[in-house]
């Protein structure tokens, strides 16, 4: 018996292909059907996210279903994908690292756990799973779960939007209170507006040169729009301002905000700073209770997460690898022969 792997991941296929290839909950049940039916497949777990698709199975003919697999996905997909492949050891540890995080785009990003977690129980509802695909799958949670808890590999924030958070809980604690402003309605300053809502933020103003971008962007997110003439004087209820205007100057100076702080009885004012050029005069940041971050001071912070991640992968590997022994021992003494 094989434990085989072959898919398709953000390093190997652009983001047409893998959307087409890409399978939802509705229809895995066929896609394992299918799958299971290839000559030699006993068992299989099919892994669909937006960076990857991915065929784990228990297999006694493996070149047999690599053929397989490739032919239901180019049926689906209607073209010839890519298709990398593992077999037994290779393939176990393919899912190891998936698991762990380290085939992530984002090194040590967390949210693939879930999702492999989430593939298996599926599958193991549908009844595609075999003694030997439990067995590895339960394996690899443990693998995921001491990587993370015994390595820095998930350590810091790697994104802008991930930074921005954690200075605004370093500075406030609980956001659900936080009121924000957005100052300019680009993609960038949705996607840490997001990020900030995804940590309790419940109110957001949206402010923009285009009343129409700020009303869509507002109803995107569940904030609310205001004319971009009227945004001084919402300020003083305002915790949180993400700008990103494309002013040709700063339109977030010390003159106009001295006056602005004295509404706020010496409340907190963060002010993320995404715009290039800069929207916030540097010196705001010598204003009392206020703290000011540009794009490159959050991406700054980011790379040092970043980096103390992949320092990490050395020792993250050599984890793996003692799994691996621990997982093939296992095959040997249960399909002897």
């Amino acid at each position: 018996m094989n434990i085989f792997c072959a898919g398709l991941n953000h390093r190997t296929a652009p983001l047409s292909m893998r959307e087409h290839a890409a399978i939802q909950d509705g229809d895995m049940a066929a896609m394992l059907e299918r799958v299971r039916k290839i000559d030699g497949v006993s068992g299989a777990v099919i892994l669909s996210t937006c960076n990857r698709v991915e065929l784990y199975a228990s297999t006694l003919c493996p070149l047999q279903t690599l053929h397989g697999f490739q032919e239901i996905l180019q049926e689906r997909s209607g073209e010839v994908l890519p298709l990398y492949h593992h077999t037994t050891q290779a393939a176990v540890r393919h899912l190891f690292r998936v698991a762990s995080g380290l085939d992530s785009m984002v090194i040590g990003e967390t949210e693939i756990f879930g999702q492999v977690k989430k593939a298996y129980a599926l599958a193991a509802e549908l009844g595609s799973t075999t003694r030997s695909l439990h067995r590895l799958f339960q394996h690899a949670f443990r693998v995921a779960k001491s990587v993370r808890t015994e390595t820095q590999i998930t350590r810091g924030a790697v994104s802008v939007g991930s930074v921005a958070v954690e200075l605004a809980e370093k500075i406030f604690g609980e956001l659900s209170q936080c009121r924000v402003m957005i100052l300019g309605a680009g993609e960038i300053s949705e996607r840490t507006a997001r990020s900030l809502q995804s940590r309790g933020v419940r109110s957001v103003i949206v402010s923009n040169r285009t009343y129409d971008r700020a009303a869509a962007l507002a109803a995107e997110i569940g904030g609310m729009a205001l004319h971009f003439d009227h945004w001084e004087k919402t300020f003083a209820d305002v915790d949180i301002v993400i700008s990103s205007t494309g002013a040709p100057h700063a339109i977030l100076t010390v003159e106009k905000l001295k006056p602005l702080l004295k509404q706020r009885q010496q409340r907190p004012l963060f002010v993320i700073d995404l715009a290039v050029p800069r929207d916030a005069e540097p010196a705001i940041n010598k204003l009392p209770n206020v703290f000011l971050y540009d794009i490159d001071s959050l991406q700054q912070i980011a790379a040092q997460s970043l980096n103390i991640r992949r320092q990490e992968v050395v020792r993250c590997e050599s984890m793996i690898e003692e799994h691996l022994g621990g997982f093939l021992n296992w095959m040997k003494s249960v399909y002897k022969g």
